[in-house]
């Protein structure tokens, strides 16, 4: 038998996700007796799409089937799936359905001048990621936040392997972390979503799949994110909190790099924290390549 399309498997993969958290109550079903799984069976599920178990078997094993807009209608519904989620499942089906994967552009991502330079003049802490969530540049303010990139190999440098790394353990004790480690990774499952066997994202949920075992409790979520937005808090000896709040742009491309932009209410306390840690990172800079000129 010849290997699963790989959009049909992520496609399979983010069905039988979203089955496993629904409970037969969500649904107006009755429990029954012991069962074997917490959420919905896969017979309960294609009763509630009006489907055969056989062929919404067959789509959560990633075999050859091509499910019509109204089968994809009836399961989103069955599903209670949102917006996003509906527009995702749409997304794999059709792809699904092309006897092979579309050629996506797989050369390396390059940072235009002009988004260099409105990086450079952004007053405010900002950096530039790739589609599966690689540095591709920063600020001075993002490096006084964040903390200098120096020190990390450049294959190194993206959010979802500094988020997960061992070494960094101030970062988990975070009361958000949890809640920025699932849009990261709702991000990444977007960018998996338009090319399933691309060798960069192939290469970082491999590993983390490997060595996190809170990577697999959270990627097996499926959950997905189009765009993020959230509130976080940094914690720095020399200033106390600082909370601030982060979006993430768009940037031309298909599929383009994002900006992610960290900002504070002007002439809040949080903005005047932030101005000094800059400041602060400024000057420790400057004594640091006066000291090595």
């Amino acid at each position: 038998m010849s290997s699963p399309h790989p959009y049909a498997r992520e496609l399979g993969d983010f069905l039988r996700a979203r089955r496993g958290r629904l409970r037969p109550h969500d649904v107006g079903l009755e429990p029954g007796g012991r069962r074997k799984v917490t959420g919905l069976r896969r017979e309960e599920l294609a009763l509630l799409a009006g489907l055969s178990t056989d062929y919404y078997q067959r789509m959560e094993q990633g075999r050859e089937v091509r499910p019509s807009d109204d089968v994809l209608d009836a399961l989103a519904r069955a599903l209670g799936l949102d917006d996003k989620e509906r527009r995702h499942l749409f997304a794999l089906a059709r792809a699904a359905r092309q006897p092979m994967p579309a050629q996506v552009n797989r050369g390396p991502e390059q940072v235009p001048d002009h988004t260099r330079r409105l990086l450079r003049m952004t007053d405010t802490p900002a950096v530039v990621l790739g589609r599966h969530l690689d540095l591709l540049d920063w600020n001075l303010m993002a490096e006084a936040l964040l903390g200098a990139p120096d020190g990390y190999p450049p294959d190194r440098l993206n959010m979802l392997l500094l988020m997960f790394d061992d070494t960094l353990t101030g970062e988990r004790s975070c009361p958000d972390w949890e809640r920025q480690a699932l849009d990261y990774i709702g991000m990444m499952r977007a960018a998996v979503a338009t090319d399933p066997t691309h060798p960069r994202a192939t290469a970082i949920v491999g590993e983390l799949s490997i060595r996190s075992a809170e990577f697999r409790r959270l990627w097996a979520r499926h959950d997905v994110r189009e765009s993020v937005s959230g509130t976080k808090t940094f914690s720095f000896p020399e200033t106390g909190d600082i909370v601030l709040d982060w979006d993430t742009y768009p940037l031309p491309g298909n599929p383009g790099p994002i900006m992610l932009v960290f900002t504070a209410e002007p002439g809040s306390a949080d903005a005047d924290r932030l101005q000094l840690l800059a400041s602060l990172h400024a000057t420790r800079s400057a004594l640091a390549n006066e000291h090595f000129s």
